[in-house]
């Protein structure tokens, strides 16, 4: 059964309209939000970057059906794993059968800020396998000493553990991250819906949900649309690896300083339009996506909520009936 949900861009939001928007989101009737956790934002113009456990502790006190996931946190560089588990932790009690841990291997953007090395992808990868084996051990309740490759933790234990198995879905974005995702994941995370990584998951014996992002601006002015895109979303542009291994924001607004007002349209659906969202559904969909979040960018939360109450939602669960 295909569940949707909503994303909470923290890169976009301050704490408070945060809260009020996964509020919006279950009054609404989504299934879930996602709410992602950085350092930095992309861009200047996005203007925020609260810290994402403060908010979700308010998150869970504010809603009592909305399911929740970090959409997604790295655990290896600029926090060690062992106080992520903590945090997790604390939040799935806070969130009782209602949180799902989504973790990645993270952007130079964001983990580089203590000075640690930015290793290459197969390293970091590495390191977000032996993370996960390392928070799940932690999650037992046990004291737990690990001396591995790229952590040590002595004597280590989280009274307040989980009170109920908690997934921890992991993020891919190419088919070496797809295996790590299979061996150690309970699903597989996708910014960008891609067959190709659903399959190789599979393939390498992974099993669980499969969660996928759309993102669209929705207005009822297309101009006004691509306008507010390209404000706020216009790293849409940056090609992959190299939104991985950019530092800074200033980096970051010189890739994408090429992006065009007129290229937003073909980067993402922009305006009244809802058949290029639906379009992009049933390519989710036909990917493998069964959890799929909406990310709409830019200020105009209300319009979209509006617009996905009186005729999105109905489309989007035909479209995926019709699938």
């Amino acid at each position: 059964m295909l569940e949707l949900g909503l994303a909470l861009s923290s890169e976009e939001h301050a704490p408070l309209p945060l809260v009020e928007l996964a509020v919006a989101a279950e009054d609404t009737g989504f299934d879930f939000v996602s709410i992602s956790d950085h350092f930095h934002p992309w861009l200047t113009d996005q203007g925020h970057s609260p810290f994402v456990w403060s908010v979700l502790g308010a998150i869970a006190a504010s809603t009592t059906r909305l399911r929740v996931g970090t959409g997604v946190t790295c655990p290896t560089v600029r926090i060690h794993p062992a106080v992520i588990a903590q945090a997790a932790a604390t939040t799935s009690l806070l969130l009782p059968d209602r949180f799902t841990f989504g973790v990645g291997s993270g952007e130079a953007l964001n983990e580089h800020i203590l000075a640690d090395r930015w290793a290459p992808a197969a390293v970091r990868l590495e390191m977000l396998e032996e993370a996960v084996a390392l928070i799940r051990d932690l999650w037992s309740g046990e004291s737990i000493t690990h001396y591995g490759k790229h952590y040590t933790v002595e004597d280590a234990r989280i009274f307040d553990s989980p009170a109920v198995d908690v997934p921890i879905v992991v993020s891919a974005f190419g088919p070496s991250a797809a295996k790590v995702a299979a061996r150690c994941g309970d699903g597989l995370w996708m910014a960008t819906p891609d067959p190709d990584i659903v399959q190789e998951f599979f393939e390498s014996g992974g099993a669980g949900p499969i969660f996928g992002q759309i993102s669209c601006c929705y207005d009822r002015d297309a101009a006004v649309a691509a306008k507010i895109a390209h404000q706020f979303w216009r790293t849409a542009g940056v090609p992959g690896q190299l939104s991985q291994d950019l530092p800074t924001v200033a980096h970051f607004e010189t890739a994408s300083s090429k992006v065009a007002v007129e290229d937003m349209p073909d980067l993402m659906p922009c305006g009244p339009d809802l058949d290029p969202i639906l379009e992009q559904v049933r390519k989710a969909i036909e990917a493998g996506v069964d959890h799929l979040y909406f990310h709409q960018v830019g200020p105009r939360q209300d319009e979209f909520l509006r617009i996905w109450q009186t005729e999105l939602h109905d489309r989007v669960v035909a479209a995926a009936d019709a699938a």
